[in-house]
């Protein structure tokens, strides 16, 4: 078993784990929105290690978060996916990277952001989901044409 001091470990901030998720190449400074919208608050099980702007080759600076002994669901990416479109995901089982993958936005986003405009439907008791197209000028509601240009992960459900 190696230690902390061994080679391989050099210039890591933050130790390696057996088994969770790794979300790299997060925007600088993203990190603990990444946290908000993964709904952690520290009272969940995981173990949670976050780094903030890291020094970066092809990023200039970034933010890295890891999660012991949780893999994300294809919802909790598209989250990240709409704050830190570069962020990549690594599946980490016994030590080892099992499975590595760059987020991608999704056209369409359902049930994930809720509607700032209180007069839309989507906001009522009636029994629909959420759904945004998502735009490169923001997020355009599909009932009521409201756009989110800002702020949204204040909108993140």
């Amino acid at each position: 078993m190696k230690n902390a001091d061994s080679a391989d470990n050099e210039g890591l901030l933050v130790r390696r784990i057996k088994n969770g998720t790794v979300i790299d190449h997060i925007d600088g400074g993203e990190a603990l929105n990444v946290v908000k919208i993964l709904g952690i608050t520290g009272t969940t099980q995981e173990a949670l290690s976050i780094a903030t702007n890291v020094q970066s080759r092809h990023m200039g600076r970034k933010d890295i978060v890891k999660l012991t002994n949780r893999e994300l669901s294809k919802e909790e990416v598209d989250r990240i996916a709409l704050i830190s479109p570069r962020a990549t995901i690594n599946i980490i089982r016994n030590f080892k990277v099992f499975e590595k993958k760059g987020v991608e936005i999704p056209t369409l986003i359902e049930g994930i952001v809720r509607c700032p405009n209180p007069g839309c439907i989507s906001n009522t008791n009636e029994p629909i989901t959420s759904k945004f197209d998502v735009l490169p000028k923001g997020l355009h509601c599909r009932y009521c044409d409201w756009v989110i240009t800002k702020d949204l992960t204040s909108h993140i459900l």
